[in-house]
């Protein structure tokens, strides 16, 4: 027995509390499955059964903005307001929640609640937004599940805007909170806070070979470096970037204008003290710290020695009302660099009355200088951004309304269409970055269409893959794409090289007579296809089934599409199809997850979908890849059962693809790509073709092929909700 007085730690490493080496440190080449497993309900508080929109009806919303109202004026001690006024910090919340959005993939945005959480709870640019959420706490509290943090905190934005002075576009709620970091977002490949924006180009001088999906120019930042690319002032470069940035969010050159007037016409920035000597962040602080980090020994740390983003001053003369005085403070003065106590680079006038500097944040009897960030001055003297800017400059109205609509836009872009909107504050215009799609036909003869597609002559093959092509574009990230507007026979979607154009044309040329026939939408018509190619194939089988459908589904005009955004839904490749645009430094598997993940689909979702589709024979170009059967149309489990089968050795080629070989007789019987065989080499997705191999899962297998084919063509279907 041993005499020590320390006792041995009671409980597993690795097995419990520690995490020690996770599976993916031990084999970090292996396939990493999580992104389709997180936000399990295991980690929501929320009974299964919770439903927000119903919460929402309880909701007393004028109470609430009221609260909110209050708050702006209500100085804490403990996190005194500027100027007595909290609309700047609320604000600044509120954008860098919304604006973490971005195009490419639709993910980010405030949409989720997403700030309180890891990364973006300790991000180098939200320095100091633990404070403004947790002066939200109160109100989050009297009203509980009523109202959500996603929706919380861009609502505190916009009444900020309001109470200074702004007449908003609207508002809707309907943002459901997370209750777990998102994981599935890729912030960048840096191991480093704000590192050097060098390795996100390929050519730094050329912003817009910026890797893809990223929209930020650093690891940690919402937007650009205030101080300069890499922090070396240069405004003309600097708009360079910023142009890159706001269209990778979807903002063109005058909503971008109007962004970063508005943004900078109420608030300041903080760096009166030294930015080195800062606490950790949340997420690294100790257990006392309770959440918040950033702690700050400079004097109060607080009020007019705060430090944030590192530059010190406000923009405007009246930083707590919504008027025209940045353009007027940026085009009425000359600038020159200048550092800030903090250290970092700054414009500042050469020359200004007194009478037109910001007073102090709490002594109103001291006043300082404004300045700009090199953003702000890449207003003034790129060409289209400065003529954009005088406009402004002289018709008030016209900024108001402009960043009104555009305000609007960056806090609502990833909410998806209108019908996700809830309440009786948002406009009810159509805006053509909504993907508007005007309602359907729902009440008309299903069996009878069905008959007339069923002997239209198009084969299973046509049917099935056409109605994927057009369903598998849906995002859950920013609830954009989908069948629902058949937005597949328009531009750029109809010449999409995944879209099998020739064939596409086709399979359209057969099904739009029939839609015109009965008076039915073409999207409609399109889903009802792949229906009726998924019964066919069953029956080939030998088992009678009829898939769900919901009718409804209406078809959106070439008016209605911004064909520019609709650019990045493009498919790069797709591994239920089988297929790949080209080859990537991301391996096949990997971008199939990604997908599948954007879809909404779990791991099983996604490999039953897959071992159904090809065995109906719906690979691009009808390639035979990974077609394991002998009875190619027929909706059999016959992919899992031979995938599994020991039988058969698995011999690699060239270009990633592999010959599966009958051992008894040597001769190939099928070939097959990597994504193929991932369902048997990768454990988890190998125990669920175990599963769906089983003899005694062959009516299973069909059955859930179903439900998750359904589940793809009615993603978009947010009327049904």
């Amino acid at each position: 027995m041993s005499n020590s007085k320390e006792g041995k730690c009671p409980v597993m490493h690795g097995g419990n509390t520690s995490s020690d080496k996770s599976v993916m440190d031990w084999w970090p080449k292996a396939l990493n499955l999580n992104i389709l497993h997180q936000h399990d309900t295991k980690t929501n508080p929320l009974k299964t059964n919770f439903n927000y929109r119903e919460e929402l009806k309880k909701l007393d919303v004028l109470a609430l903005k009221q609260d909110i109202n209050n708050l702006m004026t209500d100085s804490q001690e403990w996190w005194p307001a500027d100027w007595g006024h909290y609309g700047g910090l609320m604000i600044r919340m509120a954008w860098h929640s919304a604006g973490t959005y971005r195009i490419a993939d639709g993910r980010g945005g405030g949409g989720t609640g997403n700030q309180r959480f890891a990364p973006l709870n300790s991000w180098p640019d939200n320095v100091n937004l633990d404070k403004a959420r947790r002066l939200l706490w109160p109100i989050k509290k009297k009203y509980g599940n009523k109202i959500s943090w996603a929706d919380l905190i861009i609502l505190a934005g916009t009444i900020a805007y309001e109470n200074m002075g702004l007449k908003t576009f609207g508002f809707a709620f309907g943002r459901e909170d997370i209750w777990h970091p998102e994981q599935d977002i890729y912030w960048g490949a840096e191991k480093e806070w704000l590192a050097p924006s060098d390795s996100r180009y390929e050519n730094l001088e050329k912003p817009s070979s910026m890797e893809n999906p990223l929209a930020a120019v650093q690891m940690g930042l919402i937007y650009v470096n205030p101080e300069g690319v890499n922090g070396k002032p240069d405004p003309l470069k600097t708009a360079e970037q910023v142009r890159e940035t706001f269209k990778r969010m979807a903002m063109n050159d005058e909503e971008t204008v109007a962004l970063t007037a508005g943004g900078h016409t109420v608030g300041k920035a903080h760096g009166n003290g030294d930015a080195s000597v800062l606490g950790p962040d949340p997420e690294s602080a100790g257990v006392e710290k309770q959440g918040l980090g950033w702690s700050n020994p400079n004097k109060s740390g607080k009020g007019r020695y705060t430090v944030t983003s590192g530059l010190e001053g406000a923009w405007t003369t009246h930083p707590t009302k919504w008027d025209n005085g940045f353009f007027e403070m940026l085009f009425n003065h000359e600038w020159e660099l200048r550092k800030s106590p903090a250290g970092a680079w700054q414009w500042e006038p050469i020359t200004i009355k007194e009478e037109d500097k910001p007073v102090d944040v709490e002594n109103f009897s001291i006043r300082h200088h404004p300045i700009m960030t090199d953003a702000d001055m890449a207003m003034k003297v790129d060409p289209i951004y400065k003529e954009i800017s005088l406009k402004f400059k002289n018709d008030f109205e016209a900024f108001s309304n402009t960043f009104a609509r555009a305000w609007f836009k960056l806090t609502h872009r990833d909410m998806g269409p209108k019908s996700c909107y809830f309440g009786s504050d948002f406009p009810k215009e159509d805006l053509i970055w909504q993907d508007p799609i005007p309602e359907g036909k729902k009440n008309y003869d299903i069996e009878v269409v069905k008959e007339k597609i069923t002997n239209s002559g198009l084969s299973i093959s046509e049917m099935v893959s056409t109605a994927w092509d057009s369903a598998r574009t849906f995002r859950g990230s920013d609830k954009r794409g989908g069948a629902n507007g058949a937005r597949i026979r328009l531009s750029p979607q109809k010449d999409w090289e995944g879209n099998e154009p020739k064939k596409l044309s086709k399979v359209l040329s057969v099904l739009e007579p029939i839609a015109a026939e009965f008076e039915i939408s073409i999207a409609d018509t399109i889903v009802l296809a792949g229906n009726v190619g998924v019964e066919k194939a069953a029956k080939n089988s030998g088992m009678t089934i009829t898939v769900p459908f919901e009718p409804g589904r209406g078809d959106a005009s070439k008016e209605m599409t911004d064909e520019e955004s609709f650019e990045p839904l493009e498919p790069l490749a797709d591994g239920y199809r089988n297929w790949m645009k080209k080859e990537y430094m991301v391996s096949p598997e990997e971008l199939m997850l990604d997908r599948t993940q954007l879809m909404g689909l779990t791991a099983p979702e996604m490999t039953v979908l897959l071992g159904g589709m090809r065995v109906i024979g719906t690979n691009y170009g009808e390639t035979k890849h990974g077609v394991f059967t002998d009875h190619v149309g027929a909706l059999s489990n016959d992919f899992f059962v031979n995938l599994t089968d020991m039988s058969y050795a698995w011999e690699p080629l060239e270009n990633g693809l592999y010959n599966i070989r009958c051992k008894k007789t040597g001769k190939v019987k099928f070939t097959a790509t990597r994504i193929d065989l991932v369902f048997g080499s990768n454990s988890i997705l190998r125990s669920y073709s175990e599963f769906y191999a089983q003899d005694d899962n062959k009516e299973r297998f069909i059955n859930d092929f179903v439900n998750a084919w359904v589940k793809v063509m009615n993603a978009d279907r947010f009327d049904l909700n």
